[in-house]
């Protein structure tokens, strides 16, 4: 990998993609764009990549991704996974769902899947370092670290790019992955929908009195879900990553507590099932809110995973969805490139979206839809949904059809993935 630095070398002003934003989606498309042999650029507004020194620590970070079994297959594709494994990740293979306002429950294993695993939970730090390590080896990728884009025009061959220390970048194909808040995205003049979920997460690590047993756990309190993630850390499974989505008041209240009431708070509210839990690292909060581009392609540009769409954190699916945007704009822009074709045309490009926007627009639809149905204190709602989950508990071939679309076997999957 060619590395440009700030100073005076002369630009290299053409390549066959430039990806803006150098996150875990940006990073693997561009090691899936250069492993086929495209001249690829990662524009990324941080000076320094993370590195897998850097990570799996003591403490481990408080930002997790729940991988599904087809984003570890994309990531073992790209070499990455051998070194996440390496650093830190934690298989589960059983999910626990419960609501605390009812009776409802139901519990999923990686048996009724006909699975090994139904994921891992992984720091976000960790994926991200292995990737920054992996994508480094390839000779066709150049990263442009430390500086942003301040300007993105149209040009008879494609995009045209101006970094703000005013060098410029030629392209016929720009991806924006740069975010949920993406410059990029404006740039472009793509507007987006936008829905406050009128909550905030919270999130930790704790270590609990009893292992977790490789189950992620997840209770439904008033509408505020709570998730207990397991992560093992040095060989001890008492550890969990804490998300609880609650009213922004209740955030407050939680990242102002002492370690001490704060995990006698988290105890309480998860039934003590792991028995007593201690903070290990700082609460922190985020508002919640759920975006999506009103299209995800222009003619020679195009939106990848926040970029295109943020969903609340409920099913731990947003870096899964990001991954699969990834995986499959790759394929079809090889493909292109391949045979001759103009792989930043809209014709090459709308079939990226065709694929893809059906399975996010589902997703943010099933989010919001659980917010609404375990958000309602009214009886009738509180009945349905404890009949609902308590009725499919005992049905394993409908739950072997829910588990296999929470472990990503949804719709045709691009080569990387299978």
């Amino acid at each position: 990998m060619t590395t440009q630095s700030q100073a005076a070398k002369p630009p290299v002003t053409r390549f066959d993609a430039v990806i803006v934003g150098a996150g875990m989606v940006g990073a693997a498309l561009a090691g899936l764009l250069a492993e086929a042999g495209m001249q690829v650029a990662l524009v990324e507004a941080k000076a320094s990549p993370l590195r897998l020194d850097d990570v799996a620590g003591e403490i481990p970070a408080p930002r997790v991704s729940a991988l599904t079994p087809v984003s570890q297959r994309l990531l073992a594709h790209l070499g990455v996974w051998p070194a996440m494994a390496a650093a830190r990740v934690t298989p589960y293979r059983y999910m626990q769902v419960w609501d605390a306002e009812g009776s409802g429950h139901i519990h999923f294993s990686a048996d009724e899947a006909g699975t090994a695993v139904l994921g891992h939970i992984v720091e976000n730090d960790v994926t991200q370092a292995a990737l920054n390590q992996q994508i480094a080896k390839q000779p066709t990728l150049t990263r442009f670290d430390g500086v942003s884009v301040s300007a993105l025009q149209t040009t008879a061959s494609g995009r045209w790019l101006v970094l703000e220390d005013g060098r410029q970048l030629q392209t016929p194909l720009v991806i924006a992955a740069d975010g949920a808040r993406s410059a990029l995205r404006a740039l472009a003049g793509i507007s987006v929908a936008e829905e406050s979920m009128e909550q905030e997460a919270v999130v930790t690590t704790v270590r609990c009195a009893q292992s977790h047993g490789a189950t992620a756990r997840q209770a439904f309190i008033g509408g505020r879900p709570l998730a207990f993630l397991p992560l093992t850390v040095n060989g001890d499974d008492r550890f969990c990553s804490i998300v609880w989505s609650t009213t922004p008041e209740h955030a407050s209240e939680l990242t102002a507590y002492s370690a001490e009431a704060l995990g006698q708070a988290l105890g309480e509210a998860f039934d003590h099932r792991l028995g007593d839990v201690m903070p290990v690292d700082s609460a922190y909060r985020f508002p919640l809110v759920q975006r999506h581009a009103q299209y995800y392609v222009q003619p020679n540009f195009a939106l990848v995973g926040d970029a295109a769409h943020s969903i609340h954190p409920l099913a731990g699916q947003g870096v899964n969805l990001g991954l699969m945007d990834a995986a499959v704009l790759a394929e079809e822009v090889v493909a292109a490139w391949h045979r001759g074709a103009p792989w930043g045309s809209l014709a090459t490009l709308s079939r990226y979206e065709r694929r893809r926007r059906l399975d996010n627009t589902a997703m943010l639809g099933l989010m919001k839809g659980f917010k609404v149905l375990f958000g309602s204190h009214q009886p009738v709602f509180t009945l349905a949904r404890n009949l609902g989950m308590s009725g499919m508990n005992q049905l394993v071939p409908l739950k072997r059809v829910v588990m296999r679309q929470a472990t990503g076997e949804r719709g045709r999957l691009p080569a990387s993935c299978r």
